[in-house]
């Protein structure tokens, strides 16, 4: 079974995000998750791309000063890229591990910089790709199928 796009709806979604808007971020989340419910997407498949993408857009707020998400429909997929000029990650594999964060003081009273931003991320996603340059900024790529994988074959 395949998900059929309708001819009408766009495939690909732009969202700029700005840096330390914290009232703001999560915009871009909550509208991926009101077209992927439309779509009639599994519930477990949209919460899987909810927090990824939550989690994303909370990290460019709040490390980046903000960037850009794009969001590409396919098929069977959903394509999400997250790209920011900020300061870049200095080590990647010390980052992907739960707990470990590079959050001011200030962010984690407000509850936010637990540590488990790239951890979540890359437990939600089916691909995941971390490109970064210290001093010049981040992409990261997701792909999520938008179907759960039959693997009892």
């Amino acid at each position: 079974m395949s998900i059929k796009i309708p001819d009408n709806m766009p495939t690909i979604y732009t969202f700029n995000v700005i840096g330390k808007d914290l009232i703001n971020a999560g915009i871009a989340s909550q509208q991926i998750k009101k077209i992927l419910e439309s779509l009639g997407i599994e519930k477990d498949i949209i919460r899987k791309i909810s927090i990824a993408l939550y989690e994303g857009e909370i990290n460019m707020v709040i490390h980046a000063n903000g960037g850009q998400i794009t969001c590409v429909f396919y098929e069977d997929k959903l394509l999400l890229e997250l790209r920011d000029k900020g300061p870049g990650i200095k080590d990647v594999q010390k980052c992907m591990q739960p707990g470990y964060s590079t959050a001011t003081e200030e962010i984690r009273e407000m509850g936010f910089g637990a540590g488990m931003g790239l951890y979540n991320m890359q437990k939600n996603s089916d691909f995941l790709c971390i490109d970064t340059v210290v001093g010049m900024g981040t992409t990261i790529t997701m792909e999520i199928f938008l179907e759960k994988i039959n693997e009892s074959k």
